[in-house]
C-alpha cells in the first residue's frame, strides 16, 4: 500500500528531526513541530472519518495545539497516530466508504490517495527544513505527481497549496511534483 510507505518515508524523516530542530521554520508560518503536528492531526482524524463522523464533529474529537498533539515525544505521537490511521485504512471497507470532509463527502479511496501525496509531498518539506534527506521514493512521487495533475487547479487550492511554480523543460518527476505544489527544490 503506498499510504503505508509514504507513512514510513516521513516516520524516516520525523525520526531524523535533531535536537533543537523542532523549532526551525519547515513551511510559511510553521515551524518542524507544526508541521508534524499537522500530519499527526490528519492521521488521528482517519478512524473517526471512516466510521462516518462528520467533518466538524470529527474536528472538534482532535486536538489542534501542537504542544497537545506531539507532547513530549513528536516521533511517539507521530508514530501511534500513523498506525492508528493504517489500522483504520485496512479495515474491511474502509476504501469502499464515503467520508466527510469540510469540503464536501468523498470517496474514501480519493481521501487516501490525496493523503498519500501530502505526506509524500510534507516528507520533502519537513527533510528540507532540517537539512535531511530530500530524495523522494520514486513510486511515492509519481502518484503523487498524478494526483496533482488530476486533482490541483491550476492555481493550487487557495489557503492549502500553493500555485505551482514553473520548471526547467527535462525537470525530474521529483522537481515537477514539488513545483505542482508551490515549491522550489
Amino acid at each position: 500500500m503506498l499510504f503505508q510507505r509514504a507513512q514510513a518515508q516521513f516516520t524516516d524523516r520525523v525520526d531524523a528531526v535533531g535536537p533543537g530542530r523542532w523549532d526551525a521554520p519547515a513551511l510559511p508560518g510553521w515551524s518542524v513541530a507544526d508541521l508534524v503536528a499537522h500530519l499527526t492531526r490528519e492521521q488521528l482524524r482517519v478512524p473517526p472519518l471512516l466510521a462516518g463522523g462528520e467533518p466538524d464533529v470529527v474536528a472538534g474529537q482532535v486536538p489542534t495545539d501542537t504542544d497537545e498533539l506531539l507532547g513530549d515525544d513528536p516521533l511517539a505521537a507521530w508514530e501511534t497516530a500513523a498506525d492508528d490511521a493504517l489500522t483504520a485504512w485496512a479495515a474491511p471497507g474502509a476504501l469502499d466508504r464515503i467520508v466527510h470532509l469540510p469540503g464536501g463527502s468523498t470517496p474514501a479511496l480519493h481521501h487516501l490517495v490525496a493523503m498519500t501525496a501530502d505526506l509524500t509531498v510534507h516528507a520533502w518539506d519537513l527533510a528540507h527544513a532540517v537539512g535531511g534527506v530530500t530524495a523522494l521514493d520514486a513510486e511515492l512521487v509519481a502518484a503523487a505527481l498524478r494526483y496533482a495533475e488530476e486533482r490541483l487547479g491550476d492555481d493550487g487550492v487557495p489557503g492549502t497549496v500553493d500555485a505551482p511554480v514553473a520548471v526547467p523543460p527535462g525537470a525530474d518527476l521529483q522537481t515537477r511534483l514539488l513545483a505542482r505544489f508551490g515549491r522550489r527544490a
